[in-house]
């Protein structure tokens, strides 16, 4: 069995939201080739808790440290929650989409149980 690397998770992971590694990289503000250097160097700890965060996975499962668990919501949607604005208009922070993921894999798990 093939283990993946951290660069084939990420790669996985941008294919998901329908991104190439390239716009994953401008988004991050990383250079264009940084993951591509990851296939033969370690990555920075703050590197990879940036990409973790992007993606909304734990460090240790772009390690290979652990599976994803929990809901796993469409690209579409976390995208939602990532531009959506709060009351009167003013940015959500990153623990406001926490509790709103939180919500919606509640609702969705008691949904999918009747």
């Amino acid at each position: 069995m093939h283990d993946k690397t951290t660069f084939d998770r990420i790669k996985e992971l941008a294919e998901k939201r329908g991104k190439s590694l390239p716009a994953v990289s401008a988004d991050l503000k990383f250079s264009d080739n940084l993951f591509y250097r990851w296939k033969t160097s370690n990555p920075k700890a703050s590197d990879l808790a940036k990409v973790a965060d992007y993606f909304h996975v734990t460090v240790d499962y772009l390690l290979g440290r652990e599976e994803i668990k929990g809901p796993q919501f469409s690209p579409e949607l976390l995208e939602a929650i990532d531009n959506a604005e709060g009351y009167s208009g003013q940015p959500m922070d990153d623990h406001d989409k926490e509790i709103i993921k939180g919500l919606l894999a509640g609702y969705f798990a008691g949904k999918n149980k009747k």
